[in-house]
């Protein structure tokens, strides 16, 4: 499927239609498992990644050779409320970094072995307050998305996003309540390191955010009225890589958000996704919960990027060259008894 779009209608289509999972190529990977040397079960996690991947992918002994990460950049209007503790030019001085090779995952991305790719998004032009107004008009939405689905490389084997934007932990805190519930302070927190004054003008940002546009519609509207255009990029790119039945290794809290307005618009659009770390930003452990995905790795990590699941790559990486080259106990001459 590499059909774009060119409507919100459109894309709510697709992403009604995307492909599933091969339940064959899953039953092949499990029967080659059970015949590998080591006992059933014993690599635990990765047996089922191996098996997942397979289920996207086929093949029965490729290894991962091409996985993308790809950073979006976008600016929002409720940063002009103070509830980060950057401006919101670093923004633009972040990219610069990225292009350079100096941000951390220049440095994920190099030894992971993947391509870097950072795209931003109308940085001189922030997303509107969504205290006072939706963040996106519909036509700026949509482009978005499609910047995002253009994005992903149809040769990639993997793929992560990630992100960067002065105030974003806002906007996924936003998605968060209006989609799950539960308080603006059950989900929001420190983002990029506010003190506890900061934390509770962001609290009270996210409230005012949610009451204005609460009960508006499916998860991609909630993303247009409250999100970024990094988040509707990203939730463009996942949606792409459904599309091309290329695996996902999700990042922290603002790429679960994301993700979330995908899940609530169309029931199992993430099943192609695995979480790749548990995030320090204090809603994130319940927000996995939401999506029943399982962490990876648990770091510590607050840094976004797609440093989190840049870093997972290397466990699903081992985890494919284990399936692909282990050896069964037949080619071992390894009693299986």
């Amino acid at each position: 499927m590499n059909t774009s779009f060119a409507s919100l209608t459109e894309f709510r289509s697709l992403l009604r239609a995307m492909p599933a999972c091969d339940d064959a190529a899953m039953a092949e990977a499990r029967a080659h498992d059970a015949m590998l040397t080591k006992p059933p079960g014993a690599l635990g996690r990765l047996e089922d990644l191996a098996v997942w991947y397979r289920g996207w992918r086929g093949g029965a002994r490729a290894e991962i050779a091409a996985p993308q990460i790809i950073v979006f950049a976008g600016n929002h209007g409720v940063a002009a409320r103070g509830v980060s503790a950057f401006p919101a030019e670093v923004t633009a001085q972040m990219v610069s970094n990225f292009e350079q090779g100096g941000a951390a995952i220049n440095q994920i991305a190099r030894v992971n072995g993947a391509s870097l790719d950072v795209v931003p998004l109308s940085l001189d032009r922030p997303t509107q307050d969504f205290t006072v107004a939706p963040a996106m008009a519909e036509d700026e939405f949509t482009e978005a998305l499609r910047a995002g689905w253009e994005a992903v490389n149809p040769e990639a084997d993997l793929l992560v996003v990630g992100e960067m934007g002065i105030a974003n932990t806002t906007s996924a805190a936003a998605l968060a309540t209006a989609l799950l519930g539960g308080g603006a302070e059950f989900w929001t927190g420190r983002g990029t390191g506010v003190d506890d004054a900061g934390l509770s003008l962001k609290t009270e940002v996210v409230a005012e955010g949610v009451a204005l546009h609460a009960d508006k519609g499916d998860g991609l509207e909630a993303l247009r009225r409250l999100g970024g255009r990094e988040l509707a990029a990203m939730a463009g790119a996942l949606a792409r890589a459904r599309a091309l039945r290329i695996p996902v290794i999700l990042d922290g809290f603002i790429c679960c958000a994301a993700a979330l307005s995908l899940a609530r618009t169309a029931p199992g659009a993430l099943d192609h996704c695995v979480a790749g770390h548990l995030s320090a930003e204090s809603g994130h452990r319940r927000l996995l919960g939401a999506l029943d995905k399982e962490p990876l790795l648990e770091l510590n990590l607050r840094l976004g990027e797609g440093s989190g699941a840049g870093l997972a790559i290397g466990i699903l990486k081992a985890a494919l060259a284990c399936h692909a080259g282990m050896a069964t106990f037949a080619e071992a001459g390894v009693s299986d008894a």
